[in-house]
């Protein structure tokens, strides 16, 4: 650690020994500023809405914003000034460093003897906004690695949706391709892994294959579907894929979402299914105890692609994530503080 670093984490700690409130007004300014980001123009009465908060605490806030020429207010709503954007973005940083998350990153790390963890502010259960913060994180990281030729492969989920959108329009990389990484799942079609594919694939210049398959088909019809020359065709780039980006879920949750028969969901709870990942279901030991028989990437052949990340927030995966991620030497790990704390909370206990 170098010596100024060092410097800047003991002025914080400093302040949040001697004046907690000003950390505490720090946050909630940040908070403000970045919800009217998220959703500009915003009117006063929504934004309470939003931060839970009285119209009267967010009008304080508001004037104060607009003195600093962080906001303006006109009457289609309130919007962040290019000043103000540049504001949230030095104090992501800031806000990472001020609540110790560099530490309880490290470690996750550890615990879970993984290759990097990377935490957000907030609790995706509190804040909507948190959930965008995991896309953009995720996106940052995914920007970093990307080399011409490379291809991508994501699975589906609103998770996920937020990865995308969170990517930039990029044009200095050539021959991006992008694959669903499984068939699909649910009635949404905007959150489809195909659908998530060629958005991406539009923001990176590049090309996409799509997956047009349930996935809950039975071993026979995935037999002869293996057998059509373009499914094969995909889900041979699906396994060359350089970089993976996945979700992960609860696993009665994602069990309903699939459409498994009540008895099947039962025998998972019997069995102690805590979580879910490319179809697989993990007890607390990280086992696998049941495997459905989609189409697309098994968990063995996604732990063996170079970079591949786990994105996923909420308290009801806590359990879920230490499941799915334990033991992936490799593996990438992008959540919430929420998250984080609980997780902790677990494996030191």
């Amino acid at each position: 650690m170098t010596k100024g670093v060092f410097e800047l984490q003991e002025i914080l700690e400093l302040q949040k020994k001697i004046v907690p409130e000003l950390v505490n007004t720090l946050e909630k300014r940040y908070n403000v500023l970045r919800t009217i980001c998220h959703n500009q123009p915003i009117g006063r009465r929504v934004l309470a809405d939003i931060l839970n908060v009285g119209e009267r605490i967010v009008r304080t806030e508001i004037g104060f914003l607009k003195e600093q020429g962080l906001i303006e207010i006109n009457t289609s709503g309130m919007t962040v000034t290019s000043e103000g954007v540049d504001i949230i973005y030095k104090l992501n940083d800031f806000i990472h460093e001020i609540k110790g998350l560099s530490e309880v990153e490290k470690k996750i790390e550890t615990f879970l003897k993984l290759k990097k963890v990377i935490i957000v502010p907030g609790n995706v259960d509190e804040n909507p906004l948190v959930l965008k913060d995991l896309g953009k994180a995720c996106a940052n990281y995914v920007k970093d690695v990307l080399k011409d030729d490379s291809i991508i492969a994501l699975t589906g989920g609103s998770t996920l949706k937020e990865v995308v959108e969170a990517f930039p329009k990029i044009t200095n990389l050539s021959k991006i391709q992008v694959v669903p990484a499984r068939g699909g799942m649910g009635k949404k079609v905007e959150t489809q892994a195909s659908t998530l594919a060629a958005t991406l694939a539009k923001k990176l210049n590049g090309t996409y294959k799509m997956l047009h398959i349930s996935d809950n088909l039975s071993l026979d019809i995935i037999d002869t579907v293996l057998k059509e020359e373009a499914v094969k065709a995909v889900i041979d780039t699906i396994h060359k894929a350089d970089v993976l980006i996945y979700g992960i879920g609860n696993a009665v949750q994602m069990a309903r979402k699939r459409g498994v028969p009540q008895q099947e969901i039962d025998n998972l709870i019997n069995n102690g299914a805590v979580g879910e990942a490319f179809g697989c279901y993990f007890n607390k030991d990280s086992q696998i105890i049941s495997e459905t028989t989609a189409i697309g990437i098994k968990i063995n052949e996604a732990r063996k692609i170079k970079t591949h990340i786990a994105v996923a927030g909420g308290k009801d995966k806590i359990e879920s994530i230490i499941a799915t991620e334990y033991n992936d030497v490799d593996g990438v790990l992008v959540t919430d503080e929420a998250v984080a704390e609980g997780i902790i909370n677990i494996l030191e206990g």
